[in-house]
């Protein structure tokens, strides 16, 4: 099975340690994923690519993306926010069906297509399975399509992260964060980062599935 090696983010270490983040040098291990932070002026913004294992190509309809044969991180260090792992990562795109196309024949295992709106608005939602991590593509709504043209190609855009103690995260990270709400899968719930948290890409903080507190 195809799985995440590592997320590259156009950020400052500074910035996500000033969340509760233990990081070695410009890097952190969440979960069995290494997140790599780039600050430099060519960077781009935001999560600006990944690399993955076992993968069959690498041309995921404009996602960056490169091959990796290391093996997981040995250790899994304890974050002082309290966050353990990845949840999901998400990409949005203007033409899922096409998007769902590339990243099947490039060996991602497409789990379902979900055919209900988001809170946000988005008509439709693919997931694949990454290993552990789950990657959420996301069609966006139709007015953005419209202003921006359907021909373009998908991109990345924020993450999940599983805190097993989501009130005690929230209560740490004080108005830097959202309140806490019902998630959309059921029996779990999320907050989200706000901006004045500092990050340079959209974050959401999750309570981990049934299968994960077992």
């Amino acid at each position: 099975m195809t799985s995440l090696d590592e997320l590259r983010v156009a950020d400052t270490p500074r910035a996500w340690s000033a969340i509760g983040f233990e990081l070695d040098g410009d890097a952190c291990v969440v979960g069995d994923v290494r997140i790599r932070l780039d600050a430099g002026p060519d960077a781009g913004t935001g999560l600006i690519g990944w690399s993955l294992r076992d993968v069959a190509s690498t041309e995921l309809d404009g996602l960056p993306t490169a091959r990796s044969k290391r093996p997981p991180p040995g250790e899994r260090p304890a974050h002082p926010n309290g966050i353990t792992a990845i949840d999901h990562v998400v990409a949005i795109t203007p033409a899922l069906d096409r998007t769902v196309a590339a990243l099947e024949a490039g060996g991602l295992d497409l789990r379902r297509i979900r055919e209900k709106p988001t809170p946000a608005g988005a008509p439709r939602q693919a997931f694949f399975r990454l290993g552990a991590n789950i990657l959420e593509v996301v069609q966006e709504p139709a007015e953005a399509t419209e202003r921006a043209g359907g021909d373009r190609p998908a991109f990345f855009w924020g993450l999940a992260f599983v805190a097993p103690d989501l009130d005690a995260t929230v209560a740490g990270l004080g108005d830097r964060v959202s309140e806490i709400r019902p998630a959309v899968q059921p029996g779990r719930r999320i907050a989200t980062l706000r901006r004045s948290a500092g990050l340079a890409v959209p974050v959401a903080l999750m309570t981990p599935t049934e299968e994960e507190t077992r």
